[in-house]
């Protein structure tokens, strides 16, 4: 996925070089082997998904991608990083982004580590982009913390409901997606209506996208993912469309016997095949789409700027192209 081409702004591509090279600039430590762990995964490409919306959200303002902006898309980044080495610890993941995790290749102790460094590397930012970002930040983390702590009480549990998984999604995934919208639009001056609209695009666009990437993992392959497919069944992350097939009676009865603990190979596949026939797929990209159209709608007070509409179109665009 192009994040310049699934935002709707192409000049976003060199700004994200920019990002880029600042990102890689902020890896730095005095203890090469912790800078190379730290910037494994970073290394390893990924989407930039969280600081293309802080620069777009200054874009969508009519402000320009100043350092400072770059530097906030950077602080968010290094927040979704260093989450990540911790879920693959508690996951025990060994594969990210098509290349071996940190914890399978360095251990848990180290994995631990370097996502603190990663973190404590964004506070360092933030807060030189004043107290504002810095507690809005810092705020972030303990969202996304409340949100993984929210998933692992539900692990293999059946009974999940769809108000827990939501809650789940929006502190571990949307709050973040939210805060670097608001960080782009704070660091850029935009006024407080603007702002808050942003916010509240992030926090849509979020949501949708979460659900979006839950059904991914029903429907895609290992190689398309560049990780393990089906994963969140085996973990007991039971999704909306997972939670939503185990309420039909008659998928139900055979689904739920067959989870609600660790499961095998055949056991995984089978769950999938049966929650893709459910209908469930599609009940669950419903409340995707309601989500996209709330975070189009959040972007009124951005007026007909060409940014903000490309923003609402993307939203959109987001989830038109999963096929159930």
């Amino acid at each position: 996925m192009n994040v310049a081409d699934l935002l709707g702004l192409p000049r976003l591509t060199g700004d994200l070089e920019r990002v880029e090279v600042a990102l890689q600039a902020s890896l730095g430590s005095v203890d090469p082997f912790l800078a190379e762990v730290a910037g494994h995964l970073a290394d390893a490409g990924g989407k930039r998904l969280r600081p293309a919306l802080t620069v777009a959200a200054a874009l969508a303002g009519g402000a320009e991608a100043t350092d400072d902006v770059v530097l906030g898309g950077v602080s968010v980044e290094l927040v979704h990083l260093g989450s990540l080495y911790h879920d693959d610890v508690m996951d025990e993941a060994e594969v990210r982004r098509n290349v071996v995790s940190v914890n399978a290749r360095w251990g848990n102790l180290i994995a631990i580590l370097a996502g603190d460094f990663l973190l404590a590397k964004a506070s360092e930012i933030a807060a030189s982009l004043g107290t504002e970002v810095a507690g809005l930040l810092a705020a972030t983390i303990g969202r996304l913390c409340e949100g993984q702590v929210g998933e692992l009480q539900t692990a293999f549990d059946i009974r999940r409901t769809e108000d827990a998984y939501l809650r789940s999604i929006a502190g571990k995934t949307a709050s973040l997606m939210s805060a670097g919208c608001r960080i782009g639009a704070i660091v850029a001056d935009l006024p407080r209506s603007q702002i808050d609209a942003l916010t509240e695009f992030g926090l849509a666009f979020g949501m949708a996208f979460q659900i979006r990437d839950d059904i991914l993992d029903l429907i895609c392959t290992d190689e398309q993912l560049g990780k393990p497919s089906g994963q969140d069944l085996v973990e007991g992350t039971y999704s909306l469309p997972v939670i939503r097939a185990l309420a039909l009676p008659r998928v139900g009865a055979e689904l739920a016997p067959m989870l609600g603990g660790p499961i095998g190979v055949p056991e995984r596949e089978k769950a999938r095949e049966m929650i893709r026939e459910s209908g469930a797929i599609e009940s669950a990209l419903g409340d995707a789409r309601r989500f996209a159209e709330q975070a189009a709608e959040a972007l009124a007070p951005l007026g007909e700027s060409p940014a903000a509409r490309a923003l609402a179109v993307s939203a959109s665009g987001l989830v038109a192209t999963v096929a159930a």
